[in-house]
This record gives C-alpha cells, structure tokens and sequence, in this order.
C-alpha cells in the first residue's frame, strides 16, 4: 500500500507544498482535500482544522501537522491518544513576529500612538525621548516566538523580562516563572506583550486584575490568540488610563463584527491576524524534515505534549 499525505487547508498554498514534495519525496502520495484517495493510505496530515471522526475516517493516520504555529484550533482531546500533534516550527512564522512585535514596541516606546492622535487634531507637541535602556519590556511566553522576540528588543538596549509557566534561562533577560512570580513580572514592565498559547490557564488572562498590575499607562502588545483577552476589560483600562495603548493582532472571534468598539477605538491599533505567516515553500521543506526525523525513529520538531496543550 502506497503512503499518503492529506493537506487540508489554503489549496493555494497547497500547490506549493505539492511542488515542494514532488520534487523532494516524490514516493509519497500527496493529495489536497478533498481528494483523499485512499483513506487507509493515509499515514500523515497537515491541516487547519482537521475534519471530524479522524479515527474512523483514517483508521492507519500517525501524524496530524498543524499548519500554523499553535494547535488551540484542534480539540485535543477528541484525537486518537495515540496520535502524534506536531505544530508548525518554521522560519517564515518566527521572522515575521520578530518584525511585528519590534514594530509594535518601538512605536509604542517612540510615542508614536499619542503622535498619530496630535496629527489628527493638528497638534504639534513634542515629548521627551526616553532612552530604550529606560524602557522596561516584558513577554508572556518563553517559548521560540517569545525567545526570538528578546533576542532582538535586547538588541535595541530594552530592559527585558519574560514570564513562562516554567523556569527558563535567557541571557540578558529577566526570567519569571509560576503564579507566584506572575505580580513581580507586571509590576517591572511598562510594555507587555503578550505570546503565550492558548490553554485553560491561559484563557482570559489579559484581564482587569493583571492590567491594575501593571504601571499605569503601561501599552499591550497582543499576539497570542483572541481568547486571551477580556475585552470590557481592556475597553475599561484604556479608558482609564491604566492602559494608554494596545495594539491588537487577534480577536475573538476573528474577524470582528461592523460596529465593534475596537474599530474606532482611539487608543487601538488593529491588525487582522497578520503579525507572522507561515511562507508555503520553506513550511513544507520544514514538514518533510519532521517527517525524516520520524521515519528514522527520532524526536519531531514542535511535537505538541497533550497534557499542557502546546
């Protein structure tokens, strides 16, 4: 029996990773859905959201690929247990949240909100530059999106912290770790952004009791998904003053309705989930190596544990 992998997600972007496999593993079957060929033939899969009853529809399936960096669109449980989830661990994704998250912080740091807003009005009022060194940045999240987003806000002078479930050790940074260090990471940081996935413990956390933890006028830099945030609460903050800026890359649910408040709110910019994008071509060389690693028996890059969700 031939092996096959199903793709199930943008068929443009499929046509890529097809040229991308034909030339490189051209002894696997590759197919885009909805022409599945053969549904015992398929060992692999990349999907967005992978179709319902995997078990039964694709009894020999040994590998789900997300095609994007988090797995929060699965529902985890509901997979075969024995079924390895591997996220999306690829340049093009890494590269672009660099770019956006040092764009959001730098404009953020530079002023460059209340600047737009005085355009506006015709108000021409200069502020102080605080140098970077003054300026204390923190990231929820210290996975490789969250590392790779220090590496280069450090390299600007920023004070910076991070904050994860667990403890790490980043050169440069201050590392937090656990609940019980959560209150010292707010209170040192006057940029917060926000990387960490999407899990219970995460869901709702960007609310009214962290934002009072934070310096007041401190700016939000959110990245990670919609869920996270509470939004009358960042509504409330903001008006506040808690809050003087939040740039916003995900929402619940996505894309917003006409008439949200985040539209035309004054003190958010928002952008419509475009901070990092997989590039087709390299995310299908990336896949094919994970796919070597675990036909020779080894570890898969991005391989989801089930148990934390991530």
């Amino acid at each position: 029996m031939s092996v096959s992998f199903l793709y199930k997600a943008d068929p443009v972007r499929g046509r890529i990773w097809a040229e991308v496999f034909a030339r490189q593993a051209p002894h696997v079957d590759f197919r885009i859905w909805p022409d599945i060929g053969d549904p015992g033939a398929v060992r692999y899969m990349a999907a967005w959201e992978p179709p319902e009853n995997l078990a039964t529809r694709f009894p020999n399936l040994q590998v789900l690929f997300s095609t994007g960096a988090g797995v929060d669109q699965f529902d985890l449980p509901s997979l075969p247990a024995d079924l390895a989830v591997v996220r999306m661990v690829e340049p093009g994704i890494v590269s672009g949240m660099v770019e956006y998250v040092c764009w959001a912080v730098l404009s953020q740091h530079r002023d460059m909100p209340d600047y737009r807003r005085k355009q506006f009005s015709g108000r021409w009022e200069p502020r102080p530059v605080v140098p970077a060194a003054k300026r204390r940045v923190g990231v929820l999240g210290l996975g490789s999106l969250g590392q790779a987003v220090l590496k280069q806000l450090r390299s600007f002078g920023f004070d910076c912290a991070a904050w994860s479930r667990s403890r790490h050790e980043v050169e440069g940074v201050q590392c937090h770790a656990g609940a019980e260090e959560l209150p010292a990471f707010l209170a040192r940081t006057d940029i917060l952004i926000c990387l960490l996935p999407l899990t219970a413990a995460t869901r709702g956390l960007l609310n009214a009791s962290l934002f009072a933890s934070l310096p007041a006028g401190a700016g939000l830099i959110h990245v990670g998904r919609g869920p996270q945030l509470v939004e009358a609460d960042l509504l409330a903050a903001l008006d506040s003053g808690q809050l003087s800026h939040a740039v916003l890359d995900v929402c619940e649910p996505e894309p917003l309705p006409p008439g949200h408040l985040f539209w035309l709110h004054p003190k958010i910019w928002l952008t419509p989930h475009i901070a990092s994008m997989t590039q087709a071509a390299s995310a299908a060389e990336v896949l094919l190596d994970n796919l070597a690693r675990f036909e020779r028996g080894e570890a898969m890059t991005g391989l989801v544990d089930r148990q934390l969700g991530y």
